[in-house]
């Protein structure tokens, strides 16, 4: 039984909680995101790593060399918190940050090989971490979640 389950339930295990509220998708999508943030963060944590420091290598991996506020939009990291999450990555040698050529006060990040063999190892973490979030659902319910929760935040997305 997971965290969110056992909070349903109070001393008696009768269901605690509104049938209405039950049925409520925003509640049920906010109480999810509560339990995956905490099965991430902590799944990650094991391997010295933070969900921002995914986004970037993975943002890196796919685009390329970008600058500093680039790579903060293709992450969704703000820009107040990309100085601290890129000195992180630096320190372990998996990203570079030079200054643009054409803008010197601009900064190219650069992400090295060693930052490519540790997205992959993330990668294989955040499967396994998906697999216990997602246990209950087949592989076709999964992947149809997945497509439905990405039609919803891409409605809302670009309708905001």
């Amino acid at each position: 039984m997971s965290r969110a389950e056992a909070a349903e339930l109070p001393d008696d295990g009768a269901p605690k909680t509104p049938d209405r509220l039950r049925r409520l998708a925003s509640r049920l999508l906010s109480q999810l995101t509560m339990e995956s943030d905490r099965l991430i963060t902590e799944g990650l944590a094991h391997a010295d790593a933070r969900k921002w420091h995914y986004a970037v290598l993975a943002s890196l991996q796919e685009y390329g060399p970008v600058s500093q506020a680039e790579l903060s939009r293709l992450s969704g990291i703000y820009r107040s918190d990309m100085v601290g999450v890129l000195n992180e990555l630096a320190g372990h040698g998996l990203i570079e940050r030079v200054p643009d050529p054409d803008d010197r006060r601009r900064n190219i990040v650069t992400i090295f090989a060693q930052g490519r063999r540790r997205l992959h190892l993330l990668d294989k973490i955040l499967d396994d971490l998906h697999d216990e979030l997602l246990a209950p659902l087949s592989p076709t319910e999964r992947d149809q979640f997945v497509q439905l929760l990405t039609r919803l935040l891409d409605h809302h997305t670009q309708h905001s």
